[in-house]
């Protein structure tokens, strides 16, 4: 067998002789990529100092200490990441705000605006104010307990999502001030400003709006993390978050979801060292998205330097995505093979045609998702990667999760102890920091 023309590379080239055009999916990069499985925490005997830490690990979360009136309180350093109306059904947008209402977290809007539904659901809520304007409205804005400015997402950065006309129903038409049933790419760029000098105007028109009451966030896809994280902090942001390259997505090129970006091991050091070098850490928060799946993920991220991390596909597994059968009980992988695939390993999420009711704005594939049982799924997920975090922290001898630091960290591959610069396990070694290998 070939090494450069495997099977699947044989078939993709097939594909695009006969279509004529490149591969659009849903979900993330399937790609082997660096991941916090190749680093491991250090546990501690003894407490740090000889005194080991009394009572439970805390695990609350402040966001928007910079210049905000009303940071971001929340019982968890995990947020739900950002789902676009149209993207996903309207009872996955409900269960989500309601989990993380349940769970003491945040959820996010996502492009196309904010509905009643999900501002009721969601105790804490951050608007999206993404490139396309689709559903902005300056009273969402003000009804938000936090208002993040999209710049790019790891799935596809420096390139706007994808939003079939499938998936764009009247209701969500409506909401987005297009035709139905129309294909829509959001622009890379937003219309009213560009530059350095632009966000900044754009982040304090929005101050302006709010009255200084509500954090700012900057999302950026990771890809040039350090001139982008200057960028924000320069412009005003309160938050930078950085979404690495496992991120999802619900639709996107799938050349740029395999081929762009930084991994997200990679990004949330390098975001976390630029804001040290700005001399900004502990004042601008940093949130690390993109592929997160554990609590050993969530600490590890935190380890390296984030304040919090948001999950997306995660959460969306937790609902039920990729599950075999729905919350009817009805079994639907004859649904899953009709769209080509099988459970747990969908990524169809473009084609509005989701087995089991979240990737769609089909009625009737929706009403196949139960929003109650769908909150409780996603809340428990969310409370059990919380305790496992601390668990961890503890362990390492930390009385908080945001105690962790890169010293408790060693990575088990070359290329995790670079990206991460932390040792190599059983040396001293951190390449391209230190000259050569060492004995532990």
């Amino acid at each position: 067998m070939s090494h450069t023309f495997p099977p699947h590379v044989i078939a993709e080239i097939q594909e695009r002789a006969r279509l004529g055009r490149y591969g659009v999916r849903g979900r993330g990069a399937t790609r082997r990529l660096p991941t916090f499985d190749d680093l491991l925490l250090l546990t501690a005997a003894a407490g740090r100092d000889g005194e080991a830490p009394r009572g439970p690990c805390r695990t609350r979360t402040v966001l928007g200490t910079r210049y905000a009136r009303e940071p971001v309180v929340l019982d968890l350093p995990v947020t739900i990441a950002a789902m676009a109306y149209g993207a996903i059904s309207p009872g996955a947008k409900e269960a989500l705000g309601r989990a993380a209402t349940m769970a003491g977290t945040a959820a996010t809007t996502g492009d196309g605006g904010m509905t009643p539904e999900e501002r009721d659901a969601a105790k804490t809520l951050v608007y999206q104010l993404t490139a396309s304007r689709h559903g902005v409205d300056p009273d969402d804005l003000r009804a938000a307990d936090a208002v993040e400015i999209v710049l790019g997402q790891g799935a596809h950065p420096g390139a706007g999502g994808l939003l079939p006309g499938e998936k764009v129903p009247p209701r969500v038409a409506r909401r987005r001030a297009v035709p139905a049933g129309v294909d829509l790419r959001a622009p890379v760029d937003h219309p009213d400003w560009s530059g350095p000098d632009g966000l900044a105007v754009k982040i304090a028109e929005i101050r302006e709006v709010t009255s200084w009451r509500v954090p700012v966030f900057v999302k950026l896809g990771a890809s040039r993390v350090t001139e982008d994280v200057t960028l924000a902090v320069t412009a005003g942001a309160d938050v930078v978050v950085v979404d690495g390259m496992q991120a999802g997505t619900g639709g996107g090129e799938e050349v740029l979801i395999e081929h762009t970006g930084l991994p997200t091991l990679a990004a949330v050091r390098v975001a976390a060292d630029t804001l040290a070098g700005l001399g900004v850490r502990g004042e601008v928060q940093l949130v690390v998205s993109g592929g997160i799946r554990t609590g050993a993920d969530v600490a590890k991220a935190l380890a390296l330097g984030a304040d919090a991390v948001s999950v997306g596909m995660a959460a969306l597994i937790a609902l039920g995505c990729n599950a075999s059968s729905d919350d009817t009980g009805a079994d639907v992988t004859a649904d899953y093979r009709a769209l080509g695939t099988v459970p747990g390993s969908c990524t169809a999420c473009h084609t509005g045609g989701c087995p089991v009711g979240i990737a769609t704005q089909d009625d009737v594939l929706a009403d196949r998702l139960d929003p109650d049982l769908g909150a409780e799924r996603v809340a428990n997920y969310l409370r059990a990667i919380t305790a496992e975090a601390a668990l961890l922290a503890e362990a390492c001898g930390h009385a908080s999760v945001h105690d962790l630091r890169r010293e408790d960290l060693v990575a088990l591959t070359v290329e995790a102890a670079a990206m991460a610069r932390v040792p190599l396990a059983g040396t001293t070694w951190i390449p391209g920091v230190l000259p050569g290998p060492a004995d532990g």
